[in-house]
This record gives structure tokens, C-alpha cells and sequence, in this order.
């Protein structure tokens, strides 16, 4: 009986633990891209903590890096925001020490637009990837717009077709294994995010990559919009336009033909302003009292 008693303690001092480790879970700050409007980008400062508040800017997606940095620093320190560094590095020298320590003390990291794919083959499996997750898992804030919101979900969208060779006229179908997705960085569980939603047309590729996914929500966030994920599981939308989330979770019968077009029934979509907030774990928006 001792022992049984010993057995319940430590599964509910276990169970404590982990509850306060969500509780500690910071925020992410994902906007679709185009113009960064000023009050998304001091919300980002307010959620690390403050003009003071430690912050690194990873600008490796831009094919001009370093300017891209270098703009994204004037930006936030025109906004107030003083203690602000960039780490721009690739795969071979990501671990090196002197980028590590640029990250102790660092409460917010930002991740620049351009190709999604070079900030996941620089950064992938690597210590200094393991370092912001540590940042974010202590309640410190990621943030990201364009390719920088596309490596926030596990299943990446990386903008490549594999059945449609048309560049003239891309994404033009949903059929079964033609958008091609890769591993992202994981901050944002359970969804699928994509970029310049509306703007750029893609409900194709998204609704192509729920249905491949079906546990999965898609989010689908237009230029100069924000999702902000809070600790709590729930998201709030701010910005100039929409957001658009895909719930393929309780569809039935996703099937494909001989042609491979998908097909399915029950799908549910809700599209989202300013000011809305969304439910993560049931799935709903959050209405106001």
C-alpha cells in the first residue's frame, strides 16, 4: 500500500509539472506577410517583454540577409526597442558559440521573409534551433512573416508543386500529392500555416494539404495580418485583412478518383477579422459575451 501511495505521488507531482510547464509557453507572432504594419511589430516587443526586452532576428530566408537585417533592426529600433541583435548563419556554423550566447538573456526571436527553405536547411536539427524552442517554451515569443510564418507548423508548405509543371498558372488544381510540403520548425501544433492567403490566391494548396491531413487545421493568414497564439491554446487575429482556417478533422469520406482529384464532405471553414479570437482545442471561434 506504501508503495501504491508513493506510486500516486509521484504521477501527480508529474502531472503538476508538466501543467506548469504549458502554463510557461510563450506566445508566436505570425504574420502573412507584405506590409508589417507598426502595431504588429510593437505587439511582438510588448510580448518579450518590452523595449529592454532581448531580441535576435534570424534574416537567413532573404536572399540579401544581411540587408534584410539590417532593415528589420532600424525598424524595431524605431519603434523602441534597444536590445536587438541578428544571427545570420547556415548549417555548418549555426552551432558556433559566438551565435549561441547572442541568444542567453533573449526573450524574443523574429524570423524574416524569402524562401522558407533556407531557414529550415540552415537551421534543422541544430543546437541554436533547440535554444529558441527553449526561449519560446519559457514564455518567450517567435515571430515570423511570410516564409517566417511557413516554418512555424511541423508540415511545411514550401511553394513547390509536384503534378503541376504550368508556372504561369500555378496551384491551379487539388489533387492528391501535389503540393509539396516539408518538415518546419514545430512551434505552431497541430495546424498547417500558409501565407499571403488571400492575396496570393492559395486556398488550392491549403485545402490540398488538409485533406492530406485531416488532423490537421490549415491556417491561412493574408498580408499584413497576424494570428497571435497564446499560451492558452487559443489565437487572436489582428491586423488589416482576414484569416481563413480549414477544419478537415471531422470530414467524411476524403477520397481521390482516377484522376486524382480530392474529394470530401463535411468540411468546415471559418474566416476571421480583426478582433477575432479562435478556440484551438475545440476547434470554434470564441464568441463574446
Amino acid at each position: 500500500m506504501k508503495n501504491l501511495k508513493t506510486l500516486f505521488t509521484v504521477i501527480f507531482l508529474f502531472i503538476i509539472a508538466l501543467s506548469s510547464f504549458a502554463q510557461e509557453k510563450g506566445h508566436l507572432v505570425i504574420i502573412g506577410g507584405g506590409n508589417r504594419d507598426e502595431y504588429l511589430m510593437r505587439k511582438f516587443i510588448e510580448l518579450a517583454g518590452g523595449n529592454d526586452a532581448g531580441v535576435v532576428i534570424f534574416p537567413m530566408a532573404s536572399s540579401e540577409p544581411v540587408e534584410t537585417a539590417l532593415y528589420q533592426l532600424k525598424e524595431l529600433k524605431s519603434y523602441g526597442c534597444s536590445n536587438i541583435s541578428f544571427i545570420n548563419c547556415n548549417k555548418q556554423n549555426a552551432d558556433a558559440d559566438s551565435n549561441l550566447k547572442k541568444l542567453d538573456n533573449v526573450k524574443g526571436v523574429f524570423f524574416s521573409g524569402g524562401d522558407q527553405a533556407n531557414l529550415t536547411a540552415a537551421l534543422l536539427g541544430t543546437k541554436i534551433l533547440d535554444k529558441i524552442k527553449k526561449i519560446y517554451n519559457e514564455g518567450g515569443v517567435i515571430g515570423g512573416t511570410s516564409a517566417g510564418a511557413a516554418i512555424m507548423s511541423k508540415v511545411m508548405i514550401t511553394g513547390d508543386e509536384l503534378i503541376n509543371k504550368d508556372t504561369s498558372n500555378i496551384f491551379k488544381m487539388i489533387k492528391k500529392g501535389n503540393v509539396k510540403v516539408t518538415e518546419g520548425f514545430g512551434f505552431f501544433k497541430n495546424v498547417i500555416v500558409d501565407q499571403h492567403f488571400i492575396t496570393r490566391k492559395r486556398l488550392n494548396r491549403l485545402i490540398t494539404v488538409v485533406l492530406e491531413n485531416p488532423n490537421l487545421l490549415g491556417i491561412g493568414i493574408d498580408e499584413s495580418t497576424a494570428v497571435i497564439v497564446n499560451p492558452d491554446n487559443t489565437f487572436d487575429v489582428l491586423g488589416e485583412n482576414t484569416v481563413m482556417v480549414y477544419d478537415a478533422t471531422e470530414a467524411n469520406k476524403i477520397t481521390t478518383d482516377k484522376n486524382g482529384n480530392l474529394s470530401a464532405s463535411e468540411i468546415k471553414m471559418h474566416l476571421l477579422k480583426s478582433g477575432d479570437r479562435f478556440n484551438l482545442k475545440t476547434k470554434s471561434v470564441i464568441s463574446e459575451n
